[in-house]
């Protein structure tokens, strides 16, 4: 079986284009002539290639990197080998981020799946369905009534864009998925599976039974928000649900209907926000956490991995555990639990 190569450089900087792309210093009197042809890690970098160090973890590595060049931080410029160049960067996770960009800018967002230029025949657009100019459409998508779609953007295979839709330019639709009651801005990427603007989860409860709730807002995805594979944001159900631009949402989310995400904030995987809760600018929510309803979360905050949140969160804070709370009263609870633990000694078989 062949072995098939996924993304293809599309150019070969030289070491003089990689310091002037992301600022980095180079060593005085260091050729910057040779040619960069890939991106590598350091254990499997080897000449032609750049690798990066940003954790102190993966130190060890370096000395044995055979990395035409290394973006690294200061303090650890010393230890890069001879016959690599150290580029010194302040940080050289983003600096190698740019240079990866350049090299592999289908990697950036999802494009065709099928290497469809313009509308694909085997698609459904509606006649009252409004595209702009350079718009790609692949096998199998279906496109509603009155739908309207922003050049430079691709629906991917199978994916649904339901009546009245609006997408903005140089978006990505992965496939499969589903795009209904929303408005959408510029530079949005929704991988493959993601659902957008279904029934929030809304119930009149009651002894009789529970009374369906109509869901009639929308959802709103400002510009340059990602929403990863099989992330599920529900319309509003008497208001809009929005997420704020450059906010960031990873694979199997759920997002419930009224909520409201700031600017730039970075929601990690398996995360649960409960109804009409709001989120402020740069609010970080680690992997599995769970939000509860109706709460307010502050600019900046951060929760936990597997908090589970009952209450509003100031800015700025750091929370954890279930129930979460401040991260020194967290930390002060369990040092307590340790030590009464402790004192009780082994527990009887």
């Amino acid at each position: 079986m062949s072995s098939p190569v996924f993304f293809r450089p599309a150019v070969a900087p030289t070491l003089a284009d990689v310091v002037r792309w992301t600022g980095a210093a180079a060593p005085d009197g260091a050729d910057l002539s040779a040619a960069v042809s890939g991106v590598a890690p350091l254990d499997g970098a080897g000449p032609g290639q750049l690798t990066f160090l940003d954790n102190p973890r993966y130190a060890p590595l370096l000395a044995r990197t055979r990395a035409t060049a290394c973006l690294v931080p200061a303090r650890h410029a010393a230890e890069v080998p001879e016959g690599t160049v150290a580029l010194v960067a302040k940080e050289p996770y983003r600096a190698v981020a740019v240079v990866a960009g350049r090299i592999y800018p289908e990697a950036l967002r999802p494009g065709s799946l099928f290497g469809t230029v313009g509308v694909s025949p085997s698609s459904t657009v509606h006649p009252e369905a409004r595209l702009e100019a350079g718009v790609t459409v692949d096998p199998g998508a279906v496109i509603g009534p009155r739908a309207e779609i922003g050049s430079g953007t691709v629906i991917g295979p199978h994916a649904v864009i339901g009546p009245d839709v609006r997408i903005g330019r140089n978006c990505s639709v992965g496939s499969n998925a589903t795009v209904v009651h929303a408005l959408i801005g510029d530079r949005v990427i929704l991988h493959a599976g993601v659902r957008i603007g279904q029934d929030g989860f809304g119930f009149a409860m009651g002894p009789g039974g529970h009374l369906k709730v109509p869901q009639i807002g929308r959802v709103v995805l400002q510009d340059d928000v990602e929403v990863g594979a099989n992330t599920a944001i529900d319309r509003g159900s008497n208001r809009d649900t929005v997420v704020g631009e450059g906010t960031k949402i990873d694979n199997l989310v759920q997002i419930g209907h009224n909520v409201s995400i700031g600017r730039h904030c970075v929601i990690v995987s398996q995360t649960g926000i409960s109804g009409s809760t709001t989120l402020g600018d740069y609010v970080v929510t680690a992997g599995q956490a769970g939000l509860a309803g109706h709460l307010t979360v502050g600019a900046g905050a951060q929760v936990g991995a597997k908090s589970g949140v009952m209450n509003d969160i100031p800015a700025g804070q750091r929370w954890f555990g279930i129930p979460a709370q401040a991260a020194r009263d967290e930390f002060r609870l369990q040092a307590t639990l340790r030590r009464l633990a402790k004192r009780a000694g082994p527990a009887a078989d």
